[in-house]
């Protein structure tokens, strides 16, 4: 052997130590997230360990591993296909695919976090801007005693009769304050999600998806999302009435704390939740009972992240409707039902419209819930893709 061979010198170069950190890490052995942390950095070392095969030393060291029973190295160093383990062949052939096949769902816990929050942010952003102007229309018909400008037959008419009687701006009235909060309201969101289902699911199924884990991930989400959208709701809401008497979002915001004070911004925030947990607890399980019918393997895929969404979000919108109607009676506070609190919420919308009171406005809160939550899973998804792979391309320069 050359006496300028130095193993543990060539095995730091080819492993770094993030390598050996990912391989080490707690958690019970054969874990999913660890196989995906080594498969990950395995698999971005891998052009090193040949380079290595390949210089001045890697005779000795092919020559080592030959004869150590370890591995076996073909005579042609054509690619990583020829560096192969004997005893687990095909564990290494997956880990040398991973430079092909992204695997975004197995990220470094280190950047999972962040990777989440900016993607949960666009996500958010793009959710409720491109939707707003049904959002607009939505609170609009779940108005008790409407003026008699602002009857409407549908989603389209009400668009209509809203640009030609208030111009072509009125729709989008607003969405600047929604843009603001809706940005950290789903940074937390997905954040809080994803932390919550992994743990939960590792706990109960090692392993395996736990619709349990979902349904408790979305209730902690939503609590946190809440708090930070609720005041922008308020605000967002009053401004989309007919006849707003608010020339702005600041006067908005100003004439709220002269007149009602600070509590008003968080009025209809239990009413929000008991709204939210359990539309968010059949938005997420039913997202993800879809995702495992059509996306198994759980890959980038946009066509399913775009059905599932959009189905889980039509169910969870229908079934959740009629809390939605005292939310918006909550944060408008209308003329003839003014002052309203929670506990007379359910009661006054009953006594001013009877049952038929709760479910108005459901068209257009489905018509509005489908692409907004289709736009949200595959925005969030696109960006969690890109992410994963730049960090990916990332570790590859390191090594």
């Amino acid at each position: 052997m050359p006496s300028d061979f130095d193993l543990p010198r060539l095995l730091s170069i080819a492993f770094p130590k993030s390598f050996w950190g990912g391989c080490s890490s707690g958690g019970r052995a054969g874990q999913p997230l660890i196989r995906s942390v080594v498969r990950f950095q395995a698999a971005s070392c891998m052009p090193n360990i040949m380079q290595i095969l390949r210089g001045p030393g890697g005779a000795s060291v092919r020559q080592l591993l030959g004869t150590s029973g370890g591995f076996h190295v073909s005579s042609r160093m054509a690619g990583e296909q020829d560096f192969v383990s004997v005893s687990h062949r095909s564990t290494l052939e997956t880990l040398t695919s991973v430079e092909t096949e992204i695997d975004y769902e197995g990220l470094p816990q280190g950047v999972s976090t962040s990777t989440h929050m900016l993607a949960g942010a666009v996500a958010g952003i793009m959710e409720h801007c491109v939707m707003y102007p049904v959002d607009c229309v939505k609170t609009r018909m779940q108005s008790l005693h409407p003026e008699p400008g602002a009857r409407y037959r549908n989603v389209m008419d009400a668009l209509r009769q809203i640009v030609q009687t208030e111009g072509v701006w009125r729709p989008i009235r607003g969405v600047n304050v929604l843009a603001v909060g809706a940005g950290p309201a789903h940074a937390l969101y997905f954040a809080c999600y994803e932390k919550i289902k992994f743990s939960l699911s590792d706990a109960i199924h090692p392993g395996t998806n736990s619709h349990f884990a979902n349904g408790v991930a979305g209730c902690m989400a939503t609590v946190l999302h809440d708090a930070i959208m609720n005041p922008a709701e308020v605000v967002k809401q009053r401004m989309q009435m007919f006849n707003s008497p608010y020339r702005g979002v600041v006067d908005c915001v100003s004439s709220l704390l002269r007149h009602e004070g600070p509590a008003a911004f968080y009025r209809s925030y239990t009413t929000q939740l008991t709204m939210n947990v359990p539309f968010q607890v059949l938005h997420f399980m039913t997202y993800e009972y879809l995702q495992e019918l059509l996306n198994p393997h759980r890959q980038y895929n946009p066509s399913s992240h775009v059905v599932s969404g959009a189905l889980a979000g039509a169910l969870a919108a229908a079934a959740t409707t009629p809390l939605d109607v005292c939310k918006t009676l909550l944060n408008t506070q209308e003329t003839r039902a003014i002052h309203v609190i929670q506990a007379e919420a359910f009661r006054t919308v009953y006594r001013m419209g009877g049952f038929p009171a709760f479910f108005k406005g459901v068209q257009a809160r489905v018509i509005y819930q489908m692409p907004s939550t289709a736009i949200s899973w595959s925005v969030y998804e696109f960006f969690k893709y890109i992410l994963t792979k730049r960090q990916h391309e990332r570790r590859f320069v390191y090594c």
